[in-house]
């Protein structure tokens, strides 16, 4: 672990394994070679790792997810390993800085947004804890896309991410599994008697498993992601190919390599549908294979214990497919009967809902589902069979209950209600949000919670401290560690002690100056990025998150109108300098969100140009928003806006990375926020906008026409934006998006609570001016930002649901 070690290693990876001299600099190879040499500390562990769960036979949990948002590993791994120190002193004693080598490595694009985040930080968690736990996701060609911005507009470019290959994993092709699509099902009866189903003349494909450590914090422990990738099972028709059919011979195998081709396939088309179902199934049954076989090795076809040693925990609806694929494999590959089968199964899985949208609740087509998966059809149907007769013992002749439980959504598309599927085959379903969880069972999933109360309950989200403070925070990480020690690492909780410190002149003088450093470090990634150069003295109001209509982007960049508007009629006594940072990415077929980045594209072109504007306000939309440019973001912003419609934000995880870098949340009471404010106290939080509940009760009534009318500040923004003032050359861009504002069905409310935003906004704009008080509650933030790390979040999903032991690796002994 000592530099001269690693000198030795990096050596012999760049002239052996990459086969480079000293004359070549090129920065892949001096990245790949470092990478390598830390794999080796990792691989290292890990063996030890999985020789201590081996040798304990311990319960282990396998965390299904159809996205891991990584990130990079190179920096993740050194503080793990606890060799930042080690590693730049070998690399000056070879000449080379640390940081410009970091930056070859490309962001892991294995997910889309927080619900990926989220799996990351969980397996960091768990090795941090050291719990059994295993990640299955899929090993995606191309990530999410790569966001240019070009005249305002969003354009979708591929993020091969794998490009320049991936050093952290290894590949394990003895391990590979054969996955079924299509065909069709044969039902004989055996000569026991017992009915005997087989799925034949499918179009099979390979699932190809490769590994990538996940380390624990300091402790030895390193857990696996094990991702598959799709490959054909013939790499191509030699008979096709010799006859001159070249297209044909490689068909299969193109088919094949879809699979695992792209994150979140534009599913617009009833193609990308397909596809997406592919995929979930493909994860589902590789990784469910996987786990069987290794049952299989110690226990042979005896499952009399299986429940006693494995959980699966759904990570949304995405791998639901995994519930009829353990039946199938249970009874028609291993000879169980159905109840063995199911005991098994609903006792097995656990399922986390992440969604309070029910559009965003999938159901695929019965049609689709039965052409390519035509036995999990039938094993769903009969699932859903049995369930009905519990629903109908329960609540006898209620046919519309009956209706509305079904798995099977009945009408002229019969859909299958993954959701339900998910509900009723798990043994937990939780929220992740106390919110959240609350209005899963009174409304989303009422029915259900009504049957089976038990099975609920809530799992408030985390994120891990070591990636969001101490790797993407430096400076503030270490002013921490000398103020309460460094024991808050492994237990956020212990931030609490900062809270005693906030009163003390000298340490808010330092809290400012690592604020600072901050600040200057994301004002120069957003001139490098955006062309722009931010005031490091203003207020840094930061919105970062997918882009969507619940999230409302759109609300804040009508308040910047406002304050343009302001600052146009100068109005702007006692103001406070402010750089508004919107970021994020659209889905390709989302033709609103897209509307959106063009708004604030245009809006804050005309502001960054206007000289009255200079000093006093700027607006950048940044672009191609990635984990990476979080690490630096969450640093160096003053506020977070949290600003979604109450009630439709399941948690939110980035409102806590913010929280524990000390920026201050401007929010509704919505997922998460409801319990920072709590945490934090409402002093040192600015809340405005409807609760859940007066959102719920506007329906129906709700007249945003007259609320504009009545409102003078927003019917000169909507003014501004209806008579084209920031689209002059490009009329009428704008009309869909003042529609939404000025229709009475708009579901995200955003006239409603316009008002109470910009009243927010001016008490933050006061207290900003105000710097000792600004410091003290942004020291306050951390401090009480122990409950969001994602350790306390795993070790209640291990209380309450899954019920692993803590296990020590073995230690790695060296000379």
């Amino acid at each position: 672990m000592d530099a001269e070690s690693i000198v030795g290693d990096f050596r012999r990876y760049f002239s052996h394994t990459m086969a480079r001299d000293d004359a070549s600099q090129a920065a892949y190879y001096v990245y790949t070679s470092l990478a390598l040499s830390l794999r080796d500390r990792l691989v290292e562990r890990w063996k030890m790792t999985q020789a201590a769960y081996e040798e304990q036979d311990c319960k282990r949990t396998y965390y299904l997810s159809l996205e891991f948002l990584m990130g990079r590993a190179l920096g993740n791994a050194m503080l793990n390993l606890e060799v930042e120190s080690s590693t730049a002193d070998a690399l000056g004693k070879l000449g080379l800085l640390l940081e410009e080598i970091a930056e070859q490595e490309h962001d892991a694009g294995l997910g889309n947004g927080g619900l990926g985040r989220l799996a990351a930080c969980f397996l960091d968690s768990c090795a941090t804890l050291q719990l059994p736990v295993m990640g299955y996701g899929l090993r995606y060609e191309y990530g999410m896309f790569r966001q240019k911005i070009e005249n305002g507009y969003q354009l979708e470019e591929p993020d091969h991410w794998l490009r320049d290959g991936n050093s952290w994993e290894i590949e394990r092709p003895e391990l590979s599994v054969r996955i079924k699509f299509g065909g069709q099902t044969e039902h004989h009866l055996g000569p026991d008697g017992d009915r005997r189903v087989y799925w034949k003349y499918t179009q099979d494909v390979m699932a190809v498993p490769y590994d990538v450590p996940v380390p624990g914090y300091r402790n030895g422990t390193v857990n696996t992601l094990r991702l598959w990738k799709s490959a054909a099972t013939e790499e191509f028709d030699l008979g096709e190919f010799n006859a001159g059919s070249y297209t044909e011979s490689v068909a299969a195998k193109n088919d094949a390599e879809h699979i695992t081709m792209v994150l979140y396939p534009n599913d617009a088309s009833e193609n990308g549908k397909e596809l997406r179902l592919r995929q979930q199934y493909f994860l589902a049954s590789a990784s469910l294979q996987d786990v069987l076989r290794t049952w299989e090795l110690k226990h042979g076809n005896d499952f009399s214990t299986f429940v006693d040693k494995n959980c699966f925990q759904l990570n949304d609806t995405h791998p639901t497919c995994a519930v009829p694929e353990l039946m199938r494999l249970l009874m028609d590959e291993h000879g169980l009967d159905w109840d063995e089968a199911w005991r098994i199964t609903r006792r097995c899985f656990a399922y986390t809902n992440h969604t309070l949208l029910p559009e965003a609740l999938e159901r695929w087509s019965v049609g689709m589902f039965g052409r390519l998966l035509p036995r999990l059809l039938e094993i769903i149907y009969e699932i859903n069979a049995r369930f009905i007769m519990v629903v109908e013992q329960r609540w006898p002749g209620d046919m519309e209950r009956l209706r509305r439980m079904s798995i099977i959504e009945e009408g002229h598309d019969a859909k299958i209600r993954m959701a339900y599927l998910a509900v009723v085959a798990s043994f937990s379903v939780n929220g992740v949000a106390a919110l959240h969880s609350r209005l899963l069972q009174q409304y989303l999933l009422h029915d259900f919670y009504e049957l089976w109360p038990h099975k609920f309950n809530n799992k408030t989200n985390g994120v891990t401290p070591r990636r969001w403070l101490a790797a993407s925070n430096p400076a503030l990480s270490d002013l921490l560690t000398r103020t309460v020690g460094d024991g808050w690492l492994s237990d956020l909780g212990k931030l609490r002690a900062l809270a005693a410190h906030a009163d003390n002149a000298k340490f808010r003088s330092e809290w400012c100056v690592v604020k600072q450093k901050q600040k200057l470090r994301l004002a120069e990634l957003v001139q490098r990025n955006c062309g722009i150069k931010f005031d490091t003295s203003a207020l840094f109001d930061i919105q970062v998150k997918r882009i969507h209509e619940y999230k409302r982007q759109l609300l804040n960049v009508l308040h910047v109108i406002h304050l343009y508007d302001r600052i146009k009629r100068g109005d702007t006594a006692d103001w406070t300098p402010r750089c508004v940072l919107i970021g994020g990415k659209a889905a390709p077929g989302y033709a609103m969100a897209k509307h959106i980045v063009k708004l604030v594209g245009v809006v804050g072109e005309c502001i960054n140009k206007d000289p009255d504007c200079a000093g006093l306000l700027q607006l950048v939309f940044f672009p191609n928003y990635c984990v990476s440019a979080m690490e630096v973001i969450c640093a160096g912003a003053d506020l977070s806006e949290q600003i979604s419609t109450a009630g439709k934000e399941a948690s939110g995880t980035g409102n806590m990375k913010f929280m524990m870098n000390g920026a201050l949340t401007i929010g509704t009471l919505d997922g998460a926020n409801i319990e920072i404010r709590e945490e934090v106290g409402s002093e040192n939080f600015f809340l405005f906008g409807l609760s859940a509940e007066e959102v719920e009760a506007s329906r129906g009534h709700y007249d945003p026409a007259a609320i504009i009318a009545q409102d003078e500040d927003l019917r000169r923004v909507m003014l501004l934006l209806g008579n084209g003032h920031f689209n002059r050359f490009e009329v009428g861009i704008f009309d869909p998006i003042i529609a939404a504002i000025y229709s009475p069905h708009d579901p995200w409310l955003t006239a409603a609570d316009f008002r109470s935003y910009v009243d927010a906004q001016r008490e933050v704009a006061d207290a900003y001016r105000d710097v000792e008080r600004w410091t003290r509650m942004s020291i306050l933030n951390t401090a009480a930002s122990g409950k969001f790390s994602s350790d306390r979040t795993i070790l209640e999903y291990n209380s309450d649901i899954w019920h692993l032991p803590q296990l020590a690796a073995k230690s790695v002994k060296h000379e």
